[in-house]
């Protein structure tokens, strides 16, 4: 059924329609109103024989999940930024004990200084974690991937993050095919878990592993992963052959066949680069892009794949790993290792800075004309970077810095008011 509706209230539709057994939930934008939907859908019994649990806090949700899904529950919550960051003990743990959980990671950036808006540090902040990652474009394809996420979770027994821009898709009004129950049920079984709670059978979950096992267990971890990447494709061609739409995927191309130059990207940015890839295209200039669909596990072959024909790759990300540069662009280099390839690191949008065809513009024609920097932060303003260089160079006071960066750009006035 087609509706006009938020990104939160379509993804809470979908996850709905999955039948979850437990929802744990802790409010933290933007994710909010995901799972304050998912309450009212299961207060009023349109959820049946779920159980709602509102918890202290977002490491209390972590733990709870882990409870729930080690007892065979069909177990679902949601989060972001520094609330990711309080669960993390816990979500280390529930990819540790290869719980099939499904989460939400409404992408927001990380503090300090303060920021609520969209940027994508908080879930590469846990690239590592041993969670699957699939990032959606659109508020259609966050809902499909909800709906994939829980059999790909429940057939590998790995926790999936589906991770989708804060504020950009979550509150964002689009229309939205929410498929029908009938549809889900014929796509995704009823949850048959590995193990549920029986005291006349009783296991012991999370045992201390000594030196002797630790790094068989580990690789063990590494391998459910290389196995999604056959999994992934796998489920998302059985999703469009019941759905009829395609949808997730490790990798989505755009304008490659005779792509001189291969923008590479994730999330929601992807709609404004290939609108500015229609202009270029236009003007005649052979420009592609690639979305990167699934970042953990890394679609290396794919990747390689579907650049190795460019003669540069210009990898737009909003995140950055400070002291190195770029984070995708890391593992793109590692899918080109042996090409000759100029690649580019394209920061852009950290915070929620908007992201602009006419910079986008800009910054590929000069990646274009290989006059960009290895590393190149988009619309960084150098004015108010360098007069704080020269502040610190004179005065060495320590301290935040964020307060004189505020005053140079007019709003730390503004904000106090």
């Amino acid at each position: 059924m087609l509706k006009q509706i938020e990104g939160s209230h379509a993804v809470a539709e979908a996850v709905a329609l999955c039948r979850p057994e437990v929802i744990c939930a802790y409010p933290i934008s933007p994710q909010t109103h995901i799972v304050e939907g998912l309450g009212e859908m299961v207060k009023s019994g349109e959820i049946k024989q779920c159980e709602f649990l509102n918890v202290e806090s977002e490491f209390a949700a972590m733990s709870v999940a882990i409870g729930s899904s080690a007892a065979g529950a069909r177990t679902y919550t949601a989060t972001a930024s520094q609330g990711l960051l309080f669960m993390v003990e816990a979500v280390y743990n529930a990819s540790g004990l290869g719980l099939p959980i499904v989460m939400t990671v409404a992408n927001r950036a990380i503090g300090a200084p303060i920021n609520i808006w969209n940027d994508h540090s908080d879930s590469m902040s846990q690239r590592d974690c041993g969670w699957i990652q699939i990032f959606a474009e659109t508020n259609q394809e966050a809902a499909d991937l909800h709906i994939q996420a829980f059999k790909l979770a429940e057939e590998l027994s790995l926790p999936v993050m589906v991770c989708m821009d804060g504020f950009i898709l979550t509150h964002a009004y689009e229309r939205v095919d929410i498929p029908t129950q009938a549809q889900v049920d014929a796509f995704l079984p009823p949850y048959s878990p590995r193990q549920v709670l029986d005291p006349a059978n009783p296991v012991s979950i999370g045992a201390m592993v000594g030196p002797e096992a630790f790094s068989e267990v580990r690789y063990l971890a590494h391998a459910k992963q290389m196995q999604a990447l056959e999994l992934i494709p796998k489920i998302s061609r059985e999703f469009q052959e019941i759905f009829g739409r395609e949808s997730g995927g490790l990798v989505r191309p755009y304008m490659l066949d005779d792509a001189e130059t291969v923008v590479v990207a994730l999330g929601s940015v992807l709609g404004t680069i290939k609108d500015t890839i229609d202009e270029m295209r236009a003007d005649g200039i052979s420009i592609g892009v690639l979305g990167i669909n699934s970042f953990r596990p890394f679609p290396i072959s794919a990747v390689r794949r579907a650049l190795s024909h460019a003669k540069r790759i210009v990898v737009l990300e909003k995140s950055l790993a400070v002291g190195i540069g770029g984070i995708v662009a890391t593992d793109v280099r590692l899918a080109l290792d042996g090409l000759d390839q100029r690649i580019y690191t394209v920061v852009a949008g950290l915070g929620g800075r908007n992201i602009t065809r006419g910079s986008l513009h800009r910054v590929f024609r000069m990646a274009m004309h290989d006059q960009l920097e290895p590393l190149h932060f988009l619309d960084l303003d150098w004015g108010v970077v360098n007069r704080e260089l020269d502040r610190e160079r004179t005065t060495r006071r320590s301290g935040p810095i964020a307060e004189n960066i505020l005053r140079d750009v007019g709003t730390a006035s503004r904000q106090s008011v």
